[in-house]
């Protein structure tokens, strides 16, 4: 069987390590240690499904110079052999009594200095994927080493993608685009929405997906009351809108969008929202550019709507984009995170239609220095109509 190709040059994952190295170096850490999904891809290029089971721990090791060293369970050292990883150690796992915890500590031990610092993630937007007691029994075998907050060296790094990455999201965008197209033919009045859903995977899949990680949509009269449930199986019906959303994964790369279909005529009161969702997403789209704040983006967003007499809906109004489905800053009036060349982002504007009735509009860029280029192919002016 011929081995799978690398998704990146060695040179690309030499980048990011460096790049890190250098954000521990001015904060102090000597050591990164990595336990996520999306943390431990970035740095090795190990992508797998596998990370579905509960049951093994996995650990990357990035010191101050020198390459990471993944300490993983043996059922994964065939497939780390692909990456361009060279230093890698093994358990057999699941282990009971000794989850890799004895390995990580001497791993640890070997590369930090007794008076050094080791940076573990802890912050907003992050979590330890290992027991807790585990991390207890590994922190307490590496004293005198100090443990600290490791999020903001690797945040800095990732929000930033390289050319490689951007064109894997624009590409994952593009697969979502074309599924997006063909949603008039999959859905109409009197067809299910768990049908719809069900549909609209396959065709996300067929279009070249490696997989859906996330599927989320509604639909109503008017408009819908949440963006995050479960299809039910009611039909559609004339006068509704449906609105579905994806996070779409190729090469380990997500997309973040989602796009709204009026099942027979739109209501004027539909129309007007629609309009004032384009138009601000256009606005913002020409005015976006580095060193602006995350909550510029908001306030442009929500003070556009209102001034097209349009109230906005509640909560972020976007976020980043990248290894994962989302990621940091978010766009609230209490989030002033810089936002920088190379961040890829959603616009994600929603208002209110009517009491209890909402429609978002959602759309995936990356930030250059003249401003925002689209990475998702936009969203018609005028809303689609389904079939009755």
């Amino acid at each position: 069987m011929a081995e799978a190709p690398s998704l990146f040059p060695v040179a690309e994952f030499e980048g990011r390590v460096g790049r890190l190295q250098t954000e521990m170096a001015e904060r102090g850490i000597d050591a990164l240690l990595l336990t996520t999904p999306a943390d431990f891809f970035y740095v090795t290029g190990f992508l797998t499904r596998f990370w579905e089971s509960p049951a093994r721990p996995w650990f990357v090791v990035v010191p101050i110079a020198g390459t990471p060293i993944a300490v993983i369970p043996s059922i994964g050292a065939e497939l780390m052999s692909r990456t361009w990883l060279r230093q890698v150690r093994t358990w057999d796992a699941p282990h009971p009594e000794d989850d890799g915890v004895s390995l990580l500590i001497d791993t640890l031990c070997g590369l930090v200095p007794e008076t050094g610092r080791l940076g573990v993630p802890m912050g907003l937007e992050t979590h330890l994927r290992m027991p807790l007691a585990d991390f207890t029994r590994m922190a307490e075998g590496i004293v005198p080493r100090e443990i600290v907050d490791g999020t903001a060296t690797v945040q800095r790094v990732r929000e930033i993608k390289s050319e490689a990455e951007i064109e894997k999201i624009r590409a994952t965008c593009g697969v979502a685009g074309r599924a997006f197209a063909r949603v008039p033919e999959l859905a109409a009045q009197g067809r299910p929405l768990s049908e719809v859903f069900r549909a609209f995977q396959c065709a996300i899949l067929e279009e070249g997906a490696d997989w859906v990680s996330y599927v989320a949509g509604a639909a109503g009269a008017d408009g819908y009351t949440d963006v995050i449930s479960p299809a039910g199986p009611a039909p559609l019906e004339a006068g509704d809108v449906l609105m579905l959303d994806t996070g779409a994964v190729c090469d380990g790369y997500y997309c973040d969008f989602d796009r709204n279909y009026a099942v027979g005529p739109a209501s004027a009161a539909v129309r007007t929202v629609q309009a004032a969702l384009w138009e601000v997403t256009e606005e913002a789209l020409a005015i976006l550019k580095p060193g602006m704040l995350a909550c510029d983006v908001h306030w442009i967003l929500s003070d556009g709507l209102a001034r097209r007499g349009v109230q906005p809906g509640a909560g972020r109004l976007g976020h980043g984009l990248g290894v994962s489905l989302t990621e940091w800053p978010s766009f609230t009036p209490l989030d002033r995170s810089e936002l920088r060349e190379g961040m890829v982002l959603t616009l994600e504007p929603g208002a209110w239609v009517a009491p209890g009735r909402m429609l978002v509009h959602e759309e995936n860029l990356v930030l250059r220095a003249g401003g925002a280029e689209l990475l998702s192919p936009r969203a018609p002016e005028q809303m689609p109509e389904l079939p009755t």
